[in-house]
Parts: structure tokens; sequence; C-alpha cells
């Protein structure tokens, strides 16, 4: 059993602050879908175009994830997530004029800043949690983090649905988007004006230390193995997890992107009916946090991720034959086992890095691109049928485990 505590009394403050983000970047990236729709009712845009979205969103996470690290390391944790605040409220103020103006390029660009806001906080937080205590429980801490990842997650979609398709906008306005992102970046700014003020107590980053995580964990000697002064691209658990998480995120926004698909085609459920089906599949995500953080306590992180990705790859098997409400349940339950591998491959990979977690964490954070490389692979297959789409990620979970029972170990290639 992990002694280490979880944090220490003096983080308290911060640690809360630093969750609140992971809660509100979840809410900003989960309306896209809301928007997607939205935008080609009002704008009269085709559904290709409108998938601009993702492009614009997650194009950020890709080119701001180095830049980002390197202002972090130069300037600290605190610097980096006013950035990134910073940079989240411009975005949604810019919602203001391009309402004004009717026009989507202009939506794109507001999309795009507020990513990068997003992409910015993302690289900045999980370190800045990791380093909250003892390197031995910062998995817990970024998956009790993530946890609240989660419950934005849930309440991102409705809260877009609500106030955008809830209150007769069938006027083909876009006042709803204007007055819903506007208080979103008023809510940014100020908490932005608050943390100015929170004092950031003196922090080690745990990862630099030579602390023993790994031998608490497997009983095996690393050290030797393990070089903190050598670059990355020689880091071969760095590298494993990169690769890991760009096929995490893949599988992830393949099984959204589908999700609904699956429900109507399959199921023969309406629309509306699917989608609180898929919020549902989310609390299912924020659920498996909670539970992930605490079987941490008990299992090394690394075993729990291998346990917790053969699950999902025996239910893409039971998803892909159709089999009624038994398909559509273990559709549901991907997200309860998906919810541990973001955090959990993320904090395996900044293992005994030394001072070159900022940068790691950039390459991390520009892993996501995943997320929009693979759901269009995956809809050609879901062309013929969907159910069978739900094979291919498999191909990424293969993937994860073989990093979870292998790759996941701190070593300096020679």
């Amino acid at each position: 059993m992990n002694s280490a505590k979880f944090t220490e009394k003096k983080y308290l403050v911060v640690f809360s602050f630093v969750i609140s983000l992971f809660f509100f970047w979840a809410i900003a990236l989960t309306m896209g879908d809301v928007l997607n729709k939205h935008f080609q009712n009002v704008l009269s845009i085709s559904k290709s175009k409108s998938g601009l979205v993702q492009l614009s969103i997650f194009g950020a996470y890709a080119l701001m994830g180095i830049p980002a690290g390197l202002f972090m390391k130069k300037f600290g944790y605190k610097l980096g997530v006013i950035l990134g605040l910073s940079l989240f409220a411009g975005g949604c103020f810019l919602f203001i004029p391009a309402a004004n103006n009717m026009s989507f390029d202009f939506f794109r660009v507001a999309l795009f800043i507020l990513a990068m806001g997003m992409a910015t906080l993302e690289t900045v937080a999980h370190p800045f949690v990791a380093a909250l205590g003892d390197e031995r429980t910062s998995d817990q801490r970024v998956n009790f983090a993530q946890s609240f990842n989660g419950l934005g997650a849930i309440i991102g979609p409705l809260l877009g649905g609500f106030f955008i398709f809830g209150a007769g906008q069938e006027d083909n306005s876009l006042d709803s988007v204007k007055s819903l992102y506007a208080w979103i970046g008023i809510v940014i700014l100020v908490i932005t004006i608050i943390f100015f003020f929170i004092k950031v107590p003196s922090l080690k980053d745990p990862h630099a230390e030579e602390i023993e995580m790994l031998e608490h964990a497997t009983g095996e000697d690393h050290h030797h193995d393990s070089d903190p002064n050598a670059p990355l691209w020689k880091q071969r658990h760095f590298i494993f997890a990169v690769v890991a998480q760009f096929f995490n995120i893949a599988a992830q926004g393949g099984t959204w992107a589908f999700f609904i698909n699956y429900g109507v085609e399959k199921m023969h459920l309406q629309e509306t009916q699917a989608s609180y089906y898929f919020s549902l599949s989310m609390a299912m995500m924020m659920i498996g946090r909670f539970v992930g953080t605490f079987l941490m306590k008990y299992i090394a992180p690394n075993k729990l991720l291998a346990i917790f990705t053969a699950c999902n790859i025996v239910l893409c098997l039971i998803i892909s034959q159709s089999f009624g409400w038994v398909s559509f349940i273990s559709l549901i339950m991907l997200n309860l086992f998906l919810s541990v591998m973001y955090p959990t491959i993320f904090s395996l990979g900044l293992k005994r890095l030394g001072n070159k977690v900022q940068q790691a964490s950039s390459f991390l954070v520009m892993a996501m691109f995943g997320g929009a490389v693979f759901p269009p692979i995956m809809g050609k297959i879901a062309e013929t049928d969907v159910a069978h789409a739900y094979l291919l990620p498999i191909i990424c979970y293969v993937i994860i485990i073989v990093f979870a029972l292998k790759f996941y170990k701190p070593k300096t290639l020679k």
C-alpha cells in the first residue's frame, strides 16, 4: 500500500484552483459539437465544412504545445496558467464580433485562440498537479484532477444545448452563442484576476527528484537505466508515452464521434435519446477517474492502465457484433475504462525527466492531435457498418497495453 500523502496542506488552495481548470476547459472542448450543428443551421454550411471546428481546436493543440511548454519553463507554472486563462477569455470575447459579422471564419479564429488557451492550460496543469506533492502519488493527483475534467465534459453539451438550442433559437440567431461565450469569458477573466493574487508555494518538481517510486510499484531497481540529463528523444518511456497518447486520443475521438450514430442506426433511438445516453457515458468517464484514483492506492498505475485497456478491447469486440442492448451498454461502458488512460499515460511519460518535464508535457499535449486524425478513418468503415468501425480502436488499445506493460519504465537509450 502506498503510504505517501495525496498532497500537503500548504498546497490545498492552489491544488483546488488548478483542479477547477480541468473542469472549465472540458466545458469549452465538449461544446464544440453543439456549435457544429448550430453553425450548420444558422450559417448554412455543410457538415464537412462545420467539421473545421474540430480542426481549429485540435490544430491549436498541435501548434501551441511547444510554445506553452517553453513559456512555462521560463516563467513558471503561475504565469503559464495566467497566459492560458487570458487566451481562453480572449477567444470567448471574440465570439461577439464573430456573431455580429455572421462569419464562420471569424468563429474559427475565435475557437483557435480559445483552444490555444486550453492547450496552454493542459500543458501547464498536468505537471503543476504532479508537482503539488510526492511523486509516488502524482498519478493519483492527476487522475483526481481529470475527474473534474469528466464533470465538465458532461456539463458542456448540456449547457450548450440548453442555451443554444433550448431557448427558442429557431430564428437563426447567433445571439445565444454570443451571450453564452461572453459570460464564459467574464467568468474566466475573473478567475484569472483571482489567481494572479494567489500565492503559489515554492515547488520542487517531484519528477526531478530521486524517489523510489518504481521500486515501490515493481520491487525493481531502475536507477541505472534512467538518466534525467539525457535529451528527450533518448528517453524511451517518454517517446512511447507520446505514441500511446496519440492513439489513446485517436480511439477516444472515434468512440465519441460515432456514439450517436450507433444509437440511431443500431438501437433505433431518436437523436435526442442517443445524446442523453452519450451524456451518461461521459458520466461513466467521471466515475472511472474517481475509481481509478482510489485503485491506484493498491494497484501500480501501469498495471491498472493495462487492465482497463484490456477491458476496452473486450468491449469493442462486443460492440462490433451488434448484440442489441448488450453491445450498446458496452459502448456506454467504454468511457469508464477510457477514463484513466489520458492522465495515467501523461503522468507515466513524465517520470524521471528532471528539468525537461515542462518540455515533455508540451509534446504529450500535442499528441491530442490524434483526435483529429483517427475519426475520419473510422468514418469510412462506419459508412458501411458503424458497429464494425469499433474494431479499429482495438489497434490503439494494443499499442497502449504494450506501453503499459513494457515501455512505461524510465529508461534512457544509449
